[in-house]
């Protein structure tokens, strides 16, 4: 196998060219009224982060559209934190390097709203009564100071169709609970244990720790 490798910015203009007016001019540093608009109506967002050595993570977070963020000022947004499978690659990310990138969709819009930052990880504030989510407050806040924040075009959600349904096919691959087992043979668990426990309860629990530590599967 062969290919040939981009090495220099300017070699990488030359193959895509450099941004439009409305493309290289669209990046503030503020929220305005309409990017609080959308953050009241994104369900879902996914969180970019990097350690002190440069090593990547992306990590969805989602909530109820109007529970995923609070917006504290013009400047400064919080994302809840529920419970999970306790690996928080992300946040010991942002423990060593407090740069992200994150990128909050609509469900049926192609264009998505990007925010780059600076962020912190809160244990407790006042805002996390706005974030109740079924009674439960979050375990921690994700503050992202904003350095920029824009709008991004619709095209690769146009290119991939990922809103149409006709396009959906989750049995294309295994159930989660065979993908589980298939990684990890020697779980205690059965493989009927694991499709109950990613069936109808996996959604009853997503606000509360029903296993002890060490022992989920996800």
């Amino acid at each position: 196998m062969s290919w040939a490798e981009i090495t220099s910015v300017e070699e990488l203009e030359q193959i895509v060219g450099v941004p439009a007016y409305r493309a290289a001019a669209k990046v503030r540093e503020a929220l305005l009224p309409l990017d609080r608009e959308w953050l009241a109506a994104s369900p879902f967002c996914m969180v970019a982060t990097a350690d002190a050595l440069g090593r990547c993570d992306a990590s969805p977070k989602g909530d109820p559209a109007g529970q995923l963020v609070h917006v504290l000022d013009e400047r400064t947004i919080a994302i809840a934190e529920r419970p999970g499978n306790r690996r928080v690659d992300g946040y010991r990310n942002i423990i060593a390097n407090p740069h992200v990138g994150l990128n909050f969709f609509i469900p049926g819009r192609g264009d998505t709203l990007r925010i780059n930052g600076r962020a912190r990880l809160v244990r407790y504030a006042d805002f996390f009564d706005e974030l109740v989510v079924k009674g439960h407050r979050p375990i921690l806040a994700l503050v992202v100071e904003i350095d920029e924040v824009f709008h991004h075009c619709a095209k690769a959600f146009l290119r991939s169709q990922l809103w149409n349904p006709d396009t959906w096919n989750p049995n294309a691959v295994p159930s989660t609970a065979v993908i589980s087992k298939a990684v990890l043979p020697d779980s205690p668990e059965t493989l009927e244990q694991l499709e109950a426990y990613y069936g109808t309860n996996y959604a009853a629990t997503m606000y509360t720790e029903t296993l002890a530590a060490g022992n989920r599967s996800d």
